[in-house]
């Protein structure tokens, strides 16, 4: 599960969010990024996930994979064709919803390479979450040969990527800062196509707006997100995308102040257009908002376990 149900851009002073739908890519077909550095995108496309799953490969001789994709067979062969027998010494996954994940098992056979990733242990989610559509999405038992933390770094013959932990769409979130090209892997914690979603409880707003500043500063020029295209202004779509977060909590405090105190009220006057598939999605993302602004002490809410009927107050 990726991002939030689709809306129209929208731009706000200072700066703006809109979003690029268009990629060049064709299943099946190694894409070259640069110098090292090929994408391979998975033929799972969903209003979740826009075209597909993004997998890349970083390196020459001796290969980084980032995020296997989908457990497809097609996929795999796809990326079979492009190691054509070379070393792959690492796969360093961003998170562990199964849309990145599910391929692991089958690359891991076919290359022995070491698997790098947060994991899992440790994190205080339930065993099973289900996304907006209803299915169980994360694998919850990943637990890695190498754990990366926050400031590690992981490097092969040509490559050194440095690693970011960057909570709030999930938990587990890292990023990849190939720091000698000035290229970041941001997985689906920034992506040009959409925003992203904040689905509670795999999900907490907080944690994903301090993990987006973590972003503001960093010297690269190019995101390669999990899903889409190449993000060519990363910073400024980082901004934006912070500004974007501020004005749907400025919204939410307006709806409250209005009278639509509950969290089903806010959608349905914010969402106005929105697919009736994709209203569970809007309902978590406002939910995350909600339970941030009761953390910051702007709202309070008649039931400890936030719903979509449970009254909401705004404190002052």
């Amino acid at each position: 599960m990726l991002s939030e149900p689709a809306m129209s851009a929208s731009k706000h002073a200072g700066s703006s969010l809109s979003f690029r739908t268009e990629m060049e890519f064709a299943y099946g077909e190694p894409r070259g990024l640069g110098p090292g550095l090929v994408r391979l995108t998975a033929n799972n496309p969903s209003p979740f996930t826009f075209k597909g799953t993004n997998t890349y490969i970083v390196g020459d001789t001796d290969l980084a994979i980032i995020d296997p994709g989908p457990e497809d067979d097609a996929h795999l062969a796809s990326l079979l064709d492009v190691i054509a027998g070379r070393r792959v010494s690492h796969i360093l996954i961003t998170h562990t919803h199964r849309d990145h994940i599910d391929g692991l098992a089958a690359l891991q056979a076919e290359t022995g390479a070491t698997v790098g990733g947060f994991g899992r242990a440790g994190l205080n989610t339930p065993d099973v979450i289900l996304s907006p559509d209803g299915r169980n999405f994360i694998d919850s038992d990943f637990d890695p040969e190498l754990k990366l933390r926050d400031g590690d770094s992981v490097s092969g013959d040509g490559w050194e990527l440095l690693v970011h932990h960057t909570p709030g769409h999930a938990p587990d979130h890292l990023c990849f800062e190939w720091t000698a090209r000035r290229i970041l892997f941001s997985g689906d914690h920034v992506m040009g196509w959409n925003t992203t979603v904040i689905a509670p409880p795999e999900g907490h707003m907080g944690d994903y707006l301090a993990s987006l500043e973590k972003l503001i500063d960093r010297p690269v020029d190019v995101f390669h997100a999990g899903h889409g295209g190449q993000i060519r202004e990363p910073i400024r779509v980082t901004k934006a995308y912070l500004v974007h977060r501020r004005m749907r909590e400025q919204a939410i405090t307006e709806s409250i102040r209005a009278g639509n105190d509950t969290i089903a009220k806010i959608v349905a006057l914010i969402y106005t257009q929105i697919d009736s598939s994709l209203r569970a999605a809007a309902m978590l993302s406002v939910q995350a908002h909600v339970e941030h602004m009761i953390t910051k002490g702007m709202v309070r809410a008649d039931a400890e376990a936030l719903g979509p009927d449970v009254t909401l107050a705004l404190t002052k």
